[in-house]
């Protein structure tokens, strides 16, 4: 039976989003695999049947792309992988709206904000960046002992980024004390790789890999996401 992988977003043919498609087909050649993809609008999330439409879904990527037209659309569908051990991709965007799914429905901050959906400012757990990631390039370190380290199989990568939103730092010490790991940073030791603790697969990361990605070198990230979802 043909695996199938829902793709959380509000499709617009920018390059994080347009990409995502051919590096699951690299990564299908790579394994010899045929996993098929469909993209999910987030507001057809936001209500309570959205467990129904998730259940057609053997594996859930969280795409860049925000804002979108529903929050908690997306949220819903992070939800579900993480609580259903479904395995879970969240890249740009995806990563932000992981971090806001957590704070609110683990970490206690029900009331958890995301800057490009409110000005409130109480619990803005993502906030617009004070230098913009968009458009640059950087190395990210692998810490050991994670999950990202054993899959890329080397202590540093490069990442692209298209973001103008993270993580504000004053609530990094949520994420160091919750049940995810720290498993890539860069030179300043801002998060750059999230994945969670006793899950198949739920690595979120603020640069892009589907853009790394071709036939010829299918991206490991994705390669190992769509494993997953095929074991």
């Amino acid at each position: 039976m043909t695996k199938r992988i829902g793709i959380i977003g509000d499709f617009h043919h920018s390059l994080p989003q347009s990409t995502i498609a051919d590096s699951i087909e690299h990564s299908n050649k790579l394994l010899g695999v045929d996993t098929a993809f469909e993209w999910i609008e987030t507001e057809k999330l936001d209500s309570d049947k959205y467990e129904t439409i998730l259940q057609e879904f053997d594996g859930i990527w969280s795409a860049p792309g925000s804002p979108f037209k529903s929050l908690d659309g997306a949220i819903n569908g992070i939800k579900y992988a993480r609580e259903k051990k479904i395995p879970h991709l969240g890249t740009c965007a995806g990563y932000q709206h992981t971090i806001i799914e957590y704070a609110r429905n683990v970490s206690g901050y029900k009331n958890a904000q995301h800057a490009e959906y409110s000005a409130d400012m109480e619990n803005q757990f993502i906030g617009k960046l004070s230098c913009s990631l968009r458009g640059t390039k950087d190395k990210v370190t692998l810490l050991e002992d994670t999950m990202s380290r054993r899959i890329y199989e080397t202590n540093e990568i490069e990442g692209n980024y298209f973001c103008s939103y993270g993580l504000n730092d004053s609530y990094k010490s949520v994420f160091e004390q919750s049940d995810f790991s720290i498993s890539g940073i860069d030179k300043n030791n801002s998060i750059r790789i999230l994945e969670l603790k006793n899950h198949p697969f739920f690595i979120a990361t603020v640069f892009v890999p589907q853009v790394d990605s071709s036939f010829d070198k299918p991206n490991k990230l994705i390669t190992e996401f769509v494993r997953v979802v095929n074991s």
